[in-house]
């Protein structure tokens, strides 16, 4: 049987990336004062932030269409028998129930969901293991059993400039988002039961990203190895010194960088940082 992973533009991988482990994606859109654009293919992030810069009004976003869902499956149908499609979480966004309904569709082809809870970063490393696994001949079920799995291991935390971001797109209460301005709390945030919800709240950036690193070393030390994704929102700088320092901090874990696109950055706000990670799982 042969397997298609399918994702979101949430997950923020590279077009090489894709490319390469033959994954397919389907793009959310964003829409500023010039326009709507589909993130990764009519803008990317620096050309998003700049124009948020410089915008009168606050971005909005918007998941796909079923239409966008069913053109894609009745092409994949023509070479695939089954479809995993692996998306932003469900608590967030409607993408994740559009697949589904698109699958039920179209015929000729098995379309599997995969709530990843989460995105980004962590969502990109879900569908990049079941696109190797679906190329090293697994049947659909072990490429979810071993996304399950990874998800209950999965670590992912985020630090943000400005609460109101996340409180005028409507992922934070509007009270969480008053008590952390007043406060000047940067709060580590983090992905529970699909929404985005505060893990700590922490006076500065600085501490609050070494508690992160705190939390990092934890798990660092009760694994043999991890992934780990850096996340940036137009800060590449600031993300790779820190990853500079992370690397030589955790020998036994392996980075990788990566950033908040449009549509995350619309809820995240400039300047945000994330930090994820998962420990590699013995086969």
């Amino acid at each position: 049987m042969s397997i298609a992973v399918v994702t979101d533009s949430t997950a923020y991988l590279s077009p090489e990336e894709r490319k390469r482990h033959n994954i397919y994606m389907i793009p959310l859109s964003v829409t500023l004062d010039d326009g709507v654009f589909e993130e990764e293919f009519e803008i990317q992030a620096e050309e998003f932030y700049t124009k948020v810069r410089e915008a009168k009004t606050f971005p909005k976003t918007s998941q796909p269409s079923i239409g966008k869902f069913i053109e894609l499956f009745e092409m994949l149908a023509k070479d695939y028998d089954e479809v995993i499609c692996i998306h932003l979480s469900s608590g967030i966004s409607g993408t994740y129930q559009s697949a589904l309904q698109a699958g039920n569709l179209v015929e000729g082809i098995t379309i599997h969901g995969f709530d990843s809870e989460i995105s980004c970063a962590p969502q990109g490393f879900y569908a990049l293991q079941a696109a190797k696994m679906a190329k090293e001949g697994k049947t659909s079920a072990e490429i979810l059993e071993t996304l399950e799995e990874l998800k209950r291991q999965m670590r992912a935390y985020f630090i943000v400039d400005d609460l109101s971001h996340l409180q005028r797109g409507g992922r934070l209460s509007s009270a969480a988002a008053i008590v952390g301005g007043l406060l000047q709390i940067k709060p580590i945030l983090h992905f529970e039961n699909k929404v985005i919800v505060p893990y700590e709240k922490i006076r500065t950036k600085k501490k609050a990203m070494n508690r992160v690193e705190e939390l990092l070393a934890q798990d660092a030390e009760k694994y043999e190895r991890i992934y780990a994704m850096l996340i940036h929102a137009n800060r590449e700088q600031e993300a790779r010194e820190w990853m500079a320092k992370l690397q030589e901090k955790f020998p036994n874990v392996e980075f990788s960088l990566s950033y908040f696109g449009p549509v995350i950055g619309t809820h995240l706000g400039e300047g945000s940082l994330g930090l994820g990670w998962v420990p590699e799982i013995k086969k």
